[in-house]
């Protein structure tokens, strides 16, 4: 499994000099093949190679051989993901390191290429970082951030195998309660929503004032509820994966592809409702319940706040407000958010796959929550008018 392990450069005031030229000449160098590249329409690495790489040296004599070449392969890479527009790469980008230009001395150093030779530099980084580098492999990235230089080291880390679990520990996603699980837990999104609100009202009136120090303040708080909304994403997917893995469950979640399209809401909540990176989220459960072992399955969540947990009836007026579900057949009360989280669980339950995985791949023989079979109802009941099959998908 690839991981990547951030490091802070502690370079002296003339090396982050010969490090910042070193990136505006290999991003020059990267202009001037895309506009090569784009002429010929010539996108694929190695026809790119030779096409470009001895004028481009011819060009370029203060670029070693090897930087060359990592330019070519970062425009060739620009260009697979789209070949309708020519590319333009910042002078800041960030450019590849591999071990033919990038070599670890220590602990606390390593020695890099610039422009102006090998230069050894110190690092510093968390020991969560530390641990990751043991396992350091590939390609790293030399990033200019806000002043600063880090690299981002590619580490391949053994990924445990991951058995297909008896139970499931359903989460459901929201705005008010970022998720909540079929336990009962709750990570309420309060503090969040708090967060949100006054960094918008912050920016609106420093915008306003419009003055030198204003600006600066802005400049200040740029990224601050990003990171914070990073963190807490951090902090949640952990402690799901804890419980799963404590447990001996998988975590079954809401497949919400494109639910950024679908939603529809008032202009005075659009701000609030596209605020949360649930994709993000996502992604941070996958990969730490990877590391853990833990399966992890995504479930179509349509009609989960309607549909009873215990006899699996349908019907809008279950929902009696927000946080109130009482099921107008069987009677089952419970929290509107733990029910929809017990019928993910049950969800996964029903079509639960033989792996982990991300979504159903196309053409996989596994089916996805979206195509597999409702399961049966309870001897003697009938599915009547606005009732569903209990647990049902779609």
């Amino acid at each position: 499994m690839r991981l990547v392990a951030q490091l802070k450069l502690q370079p002296t005031p003339q090396q982050a000099q010969l490090l910042q030229h070193t990136m505006e000449r290999a991003n020059q160098a990267c202009n001037d093949l895309s506009q090569q590249a784009w002429e010929t329409r010539t996108f694929r690495r190695y026809a790119l190679h030779r096409l470009a790489y001895h004028d481009i040296r011819a060009r370029y004599p203060d670029l070693s051989a090897q930087v060359v070449v990592r330019c070519i392969a970062k425009v060739s890479d620009a260009y697979q993901l789209d070949r309708k527009r020519k590319r333009r790469f910042r002078a800041q980008g960030a450019i590849a390191y591999d071990a033919r230009i990038l070599s670890w001395k220590s602990e606390q150093a390593l020695s890099i290429w610039t422009v102006g030779g090998r230069e050894r530099m110190s690092y510093c980084c968390g020991e969560r970082q530390r641990a990751l580098l043991a396992h350091r492999a590939g390609e790293g990235d030399l990033v200019c951030r806000d002043g600063a230089f880090y690299l981002h080291q590619s580490c391949e880390v053994e990924r445990p195998e991951v058995e297909a679990p008896e139970e499931w520990l359903g989460v459901d996603l929201g705005i008010v309660h970022l998720a909540v699980t079929s336990d009962g837990e709750s990570y309420s999104g309060e503090q969040v929503e708090a967060k949100r609100a006054w960094y918008a009202r912050r920016r609106q009136v420093l915008q306003r004032v419009g003055s030198r120090s204003a600006k600066r303040r802005l400049r200040q708080l740029s990224g601050r509820q990003r990171r914070y909304q990073r963190d807490t994403n951090h902090c949640i997917s952990k402690g799901l994966v804890e419980v799963a893995q404590r447990t001996g469950r998988g975590i079954a979640l809401e497949d919400l592809s494109g639910i950024g399209e679908r939603r529809r809401v008032s202009r005075e909540q659009r701000h609030r409702h596209h605020n949360w990176a649930f994709s993000q989220l996502r992604q941070y459960v996958s990969y730490k319940a990877a590391l853990a072992g833990v399966a992890v399955q995504f479930v179509d969540p349509r009609y989960s706040s309607q549909t009873c947990s215990v006899c699996g009836h349908r019907d809008r007026s279950s929902r009696r407000t927000r946080d109130e579900f009482v099921c107008v057949v069987c009677g089952y009360a419970a929290p509107a958010d733990e029910n929809a989280a017990r019928v993910i669980a049950r969800r996964a339950q029903v079509n639960a796959p033989m792996v982990s995985t991300e979504g159903a791949k196309a053409g996989s023989s596994e089916q996805s929550p979206a195509t597999a079979p409702p399961c049966a109802l309870p001897a003697g009941q009938a599915v009547g008018q606005g009732q569903a099959p209990p647990l049902a998908v779609g």
